[in-house]
């Protein structure tokens, strides 16, 4: 499918914010996904499927790469990606010399912490409870890698936005050694969404630099890049821009190329490419290609309107949620502190044995799909995470099956 089609399919979607809550005018975008219905699925935050539109792009691309291979690969393909991330980069905010493709944010995030070079021993790094446990690894790693202090805090709950600011202000205060904090835009544990840039802000007036796992907020947040005021990002492509799998990006802003060390895979390229700070191998050549296809669709939606879809979908849940005694909401209702993840768990029950056991009463008594998330200094929970395929009925048959278990 061409992009000019493409273009025309999302121009025919209803896209105004203020319709966020009407689900009949939804329907057309929530059709344009095949998403089972053996289950009630509210665990879109693993990874984001495909629109119709951008399957059908990511099949055409899959039969050219494996028809053509290397004669395609070795010739035309290059200028083709290269495309690919010029168009990345500018829906991003950023320049194409500051964004290079990876696999995933993971891989991304581990490049940029670990290749870290501005640590000396004796510097101090922070990380938080709510951070990914792969970038908490890497930054526990810089112990024995750099020799530098590893502080970890647990953000506070219930969490708001200027308690949020406290605990940062206060760790950055607490360790005048600090020289990097990774902060989390949207966690993938309840969902809350950190006001990265005031924080990033805090951090560059005491000489530390911020690197920023933004996995979860493109696409699910309206946003750019540059608006999260930090240096050095990793990012997903198959998550809320619903790419297909396997594609995210390191992005390191202009001027910072040299505070991040060459891959040593990467030992003969030019320092002065940011392809250059990771080496993936071989990836899944179709599903680059297919990521204009999945810009077009979100673009057509219209990141505002999108974003205020999903908070209505979290708001008819976690509303009724909060009426209930036994419930606790793990999510703030402040606008900016939340997006389409909300995480809750019966008040007491904080174990991670008692949240598997609640997530699966929900699947088996009521066929609804959620998964429970566990680190949280506080205790494990149960993550819930509705997306554009989701329908108010939907949620309306999860609140019904979540008050039977509340009771």
């Amino acid at each position: 499918m061409d992009r000019r089609t493409l273009l025309a399919a999302a121009a025919a979607m209803p896209v105004a914010p203020a319709l966020a809550a009407d689900d009949a005018r939804w329907a057309g975008i929530a059709a344009q996904y095949d998403v089972t219905r053996k289950v009630v699925q509210l665990e879109h935050g693993n990874w984001g499927m495909m629109a119709r539109p951008v399957h059908a792009a990511y099949r055409a691309h899959v039969d050219r790469v494996n028809r053509d291979t290397s004669f395609y690969a070795r010739r035309e393909m290059p200028g083709e990606i290269e495309g690919v991330r010029a168009r990345v980069a500018a829906a991003m905010g950023v320049g194409p010399g500051e964004l290079a493709f990876t696999r995933n944010a993971t891989e991304a995030m581990r490049a940029l912490i670990l290749g870290y070079s501005r640590l000396r021993p004796g510097d101090a790094v922070l990380h938080a409870d709510l951070d990914y446990d792969a970038m908490q690894a890497c930054m526990e790693s810089l112990k024995g890698r750099r020799g530098v202090e590893v502080i970890k805090i647990a953000l506070p709950l219930p969490a708001t936005r200027q308690a949020v600011l406290d605990a940062y202000a206060r760790a950055f205060a607490a360790h005048p050694n600090l020289r990097m904090v990774l902060l989390t835009h949207v966690s993938h544990r309840t969902g809350l969404v950190l006001p990265v840039a005031e924080i990033a802000a805090m951090a560059r007036l005491r000489g530390i630099d911020a690197i920023v796992d933004a996995a979860h907020g493109v696409g699910q947040i309206d946003y750019k890049l540059p608006d999260l005021a930090a240096d050095f990002l990793g990012i997903n492509l198959h998550k809320w821009i619903g790419a297909p799998l396997g594609v995210g990006a390191i992005v390191i802003r202009g001027g910072r190329l040299a505070d991040i060390d060459v891959d040593p895979a990467e030992a003969g390229a030019s320092p002065a490419d940011i392809r250059s700070r990771v080496h993936t191998g071989t990836v899944d050549y179709a599903a680059l290609l297919a990521v204009p296809a999945a810009l077009d669709f979100h673009e057509g939606i219209g990141a505002a309107a999108k974003q205020a879809r999903l908070r209505a979908l979290r708001d008819r849940w976690v509303r009724p949620a909060r009426e209930l005694a036994t419930v606790e909401v793990l999510t703030p209702d402040d606008p900016g502190s939340y997006g389409a993840i909300t995480a809750f768990r019966l008040k007491g029950r904080t174990s991670h044995e008692a949240n598997v056991a609640l997530a699966r009463r929900l699947l088996d008594e009521h066929g609804i799909f959620t998964v429970h998330r566990d680190g949280l200094a506080s205790g494990s929970c149960v993550r819930v995470t509705p997306a554009l395929a989701t329908t108010m009925e939907e949620v309306d048959r999860f609140v019904a099956a979540l008050r039977k278990v509340a009771g």
